[in-house]
């Protein structure tokens, strides 16, 4: 089993906002054949409580234009660890500190990793500002869950 057509839409518009607030180390995680209740675990890394809080909330803010909305969402408060669950995606922006004694790519070692195209997807986000004219116009993520 492969991660939705759905939930890889998903994927690339948190994968745009979590680059936009300086979101760090980006994995994603087919996690769809050991969990029934979620497709893709992405993975951000924060350099501080305010910029954890910052990707998470920006990740938030554009899945809901997006017009998908948030199941749960907890650790907003600390500024360590902050998941937000929108179903067939699971957020994890993590703090540093946090992410390596956390660990979660270790311990989901044995589910395949998600390319995401960080050019393409800052592209994306620059499209959805005020984009300087002569700005690439690249509008997608490549995104392949075929490996």
């Amino acid at each position: 089993m492969t991660a939705s057509a759905h939930a890889l839409e998903l994927l690339k518009v948190a994968a745009a906002a979590a680059d936009s607030k300086a979101g760090e180390d980006l994995v994603a995680i087919d996690v769809s054949n050991p969990l029934p209740l979620a497709d893709i675990f992405l993975i951000v890394t924060g350099r501080s409580e305010r910029n954890v809080v910052a990707i998470a909330g920006e990740i938030e803010d554009k899945l809901i234009e997006a017009g998908y909305k948030p199941l749960r969402r907890e650790g907003r408060a600390e500024g360590r660890w902050v998941l937000v669950d929108f179903g067939d995606l699971v957020v994890h922006v993590f703090h540093e500190e946090e992410r390596v004694y956390y660990s979660l790519e270790r311990l989901w070692k044995d589910c395949p990793v998600i390319p995401i195209d960080l050019a393409s997807a800052r592209s994306i986000d620059d499209s959805s500002d005020t984009a300087p004219s002569g700005a690439d116009d690249e509008s997608t993520v490549e995104i392949d869950a075929a490996e």
